[in-house]
């Protein structure tokens, strides 16, 4: 009994075990339930009972045989063989009185040892010992392969009694833990606090997606203790700090008050602000949503934030996406969402349906979310993609998870969900009859807004986060950021490069446009900047070593170089 831990809860189901394995006849119990939740663990608790003797007088005898199908079909090269074996085991179990068979996993005996065109497999020798009550066996299994192969033989399935084995609610995981710890304490020579029980317990069936309680909480505390074991110079107590990073290694989700995460939102405004210029505003009001959500103030079981970047293009909304995952240290998922014009093609993000091309290849949304749970998802430009997309991203803006084509629940619940628009930048570019100038009102690209999007779905939005046009200054910061950049492809080359201040005041002046954004500059650098640039490093004029100086030709106004 000391190989065999002891099971902590679950009376319910070993109560009915007894009763069952009590009966005259069809005395034969069937574990079904997820994977992890304790099917095997309730037998060893059962085999406990019998030993201590605290079983009714009818089972104090008893032994329980675990049937290892694996062994019993190896060796066996004739037709014939493993209906011998199975047979012996059958008569063997018969005239033990007492003996119990314990056959994990029980619905491979479905078909185990049958030929092509036989039907006599393990399951139908069975069959009549165990309709006859002479042989007593205990079962286990999936809920998914109980309902596709165990249930399909019906004769067989009628000579079980079905006991669902849920998975356990995190009180009750507590006290497994707590029943428990003292083995993976003596195993590994730690210690664990009441509050390292408690975390592994609350934060793995919030992070740990997947899998089921009580068997990931009981992998966080054994693999906390391995890892301390690896640390010689730290204390041997496994604290909830320990946890907390152990669910991080496991996960690749930072948790808990104590992270670095936090310390990353107290800086990423300003982060933000300095690569995202002229967007004070929006940057304060997705600065102060994932405060909100980062501090535990949010619903765990929705995403992290759900936003909506509205304005013209070339302002910098897919822009301050990438800027947002790479400041917290997330992955950016991105998708076109032109790609996405046609019904049929919807179908794609989550999956095929069963029969259509595309099925076994998973959907590309929740295939990606599973891989990296903690990222931030970019729908760009959303509303070029088909009306059934808004269907799938309700339930995913509500919950923090979908099922996929497979039937496996994704789940979205550390993911920031952005979307990016540019309903009512028509508005904006407006021009209007008359010699007066009318300033634009933001009410006017709301209500552009509110026509492309439907009610239900602007209801779910943590935000509609509206982006401002482009000014003169702000231009001349972005400038600014390309020329760094160029300097920094240049200096990597070896290549020293100065650029004067009057080639950024003719960029400014050639390349900004209200209507465009930031993004003719970009063009402009490449045309009157980079193009010649290439063309000197190609023909070997321009490398490493050198220094080039980027100045304005006020003859012929227009950019010159000087290599020296």
């Amino acid at each position: 009994s000391k190989k065999i831990d002891y099971v902590i809860g679950r009376d319910y189901e070993l109560n009915r075990t007894i009763e069952i394995l009590l009966r005259r006849r069809k005395n034969n119990p069937l574990y079904v339930g997820d994977p992890g939740v304790g099917k095997t663990t309730i037998v060893e608790g059962l085999v406990l009972k019998i030993i201590e003797g605290s079983v009714p007088s009818a089972l104090r005898s008893s032994i329980i045989y675990a049937l290892d199908l694996g062994s019993l079909l190896a060796g066996t090269r004739y037709r014939g063989d493993f209906e011998e074996r199975i047979k012996s085991i059958i008569k063997a179990i018969e005239v033990k009185p007492g003996a119990i068979l314990f056959i994990d996993e029980i619905h491979t005996i479905i078909g185990a040892g049958s030929t092509s065109g036989s039907f006599l497999d393990a399951g139908n020798l069975l069959k009549p010992a165990l309709a006859r009550g002479t042989l007593r066996c205990i079962g286990a299994t999936t809920y998914r392969e109980y309902s596709t192969s165990f249930e399909k033989d019906k004769a067989l399935a009628r000579r079980f009694q079905k006991i669902n084995v849920k998975e356990s609610s995190v009180n009750e995981t507590i006290k497994i833990l707590d029943g428990i710890k003292h083995y993976y304490e003596g195993y590994h020579g730690v210690y664990y606090t009441k509050n390292a029980i408690r975390s592994a317990a609350e934060l793995s069936h919030k992070y740990i997606t997947g899998r089921i309680l009580p068997d990931k909480a009981v992998d966080v505390i054994d693999e906390a203790g391995a890892y301390c074991k690896l640390l010689r110079n730290r204390g041997k107590i496994v604290n909830s700090r320990d946890i907390k990073n152990t669910i991080t290694r496991i996960t690749n989700v930072p948790c808990g008050s104590e992270s670095d995460d936090l310390q990353k939102v107290k800086s990423l405004k300003a982060n933000l602000e300095k690569v995202i210029f002229g967007q004070e505003q929006a940057i304060e009001s997705l600065v102060n949503s994932i405060k909100i959500a980062k501090s535990g103030l949010r619903n765990y079981n929705k995403p992290l934030a759900n936003y909506l970047f509205a304005g013209p293009t070339g302002v910098g909304k897919t822009e301050l996406a990438k800027q947002l995952a790479e400041s917290m240290g997330m992955n950016l998922i991105r998708f076109d969402m032109s790609e996405y014009i046609e019904s049929h093609t919807i179908s794609r993000m989550i999956g095929s349906p069963p029969g259509y091309v595309g099925y076994d290849q998973g959907g590309l949304l929740t295939e990606s979310v599973s891989n990296n749970q903690y990222s931030v998802v970019l729908l760009d430009e959303i509303e070029k993609a088909h009306s059934d997309i808004y269907n799938i991203l309700l339930q995913i803006m509500d919950y923090g998870c979908v099922t996929d084509t497979y039937g496996r629940k994704v789940n979205f619940s550390n993911i920031i969900l952005i979307m990016t628009t540019n309903a009512g930048a028509v508005e904006r570019s407006k021009s209007f009859v008359g010699f007066g100038h009318k300033n634009f009102n933001i009410g006017d690209s709301e209500k552009a807004i509110e026509q492309v999007f439907s009610p239900e779905f602007r209801n779910r939005l943590d935000a509609i986060i509206s982006f401002a046009d482009l000014s003169t200054d702000v231009i001349l910061h972005i400038v600014d950021k390309f020329v760094l950049e160029l300097k920094k492809q240049l200096t990597q080359k070896g290549i020293n490069c100065l650029v004067e201040g009057e080639v950024k005041s003719y960029l400014v002046q050639m390349g900004y446009s209200k209507e465009m954004g930031a993004r003719p500059i970009e063009r402009l650098i490449e045309k009157e900047i980079k193009s010649y640039l290439a063309e000197e490093i190609l023909n070997r004029k321009l490398i490493k070593g050198k220094k080039l100086r980027i100045y304005m030709n006020k003859v012929e106004s227009k950019i010159a170089f000087d290599i020296v």
